[in-house]
């Protein structure tokens, strides 16, 4: 089973005895708060037992375009790596 934000919001609300609007606040609080430091400052972001959440990059390399076999050149970037933590990866179990 697959829940969306709303869905998240509602059982987080239910769960806490708090409004639907104060948990909806928090989690795009939250999400301003991973973005900021994960995105323009490139740190990284630990909820102990839970996940991480860090910038990494990907240096330049050459690919190839599959439709024509040309070689290509792929700029470097960055991307995301969210890591699970020990009481998450528990949970799945």
């Amino acid at each position: 089973m697959a829940l969306n934000k709303s869905e998240v919001v509602a059982a987080v609300a239910a769960a806490t005895n708090n409004s639907q609007a104060t948990v909806n606040a928090v989690i795009d609080g939250l999400y301003a708060v991973i973005a900021k430091e994960v995105g323009k400052d490139g740190g990284k972001v630990t909820i102990p037992g839970f996940l991480s959440v860090e910038r990494t990059k990907r240096a330049a390399r050459t690919g190839r375009n599959p439709q024509t076999g040309a070689t290509i050149q792929i700029a470097a970037s960055n991307g995301v790596k969210i890591s699970a933590g020990s009481k998450l990866k528990a949970a799945a179990k």
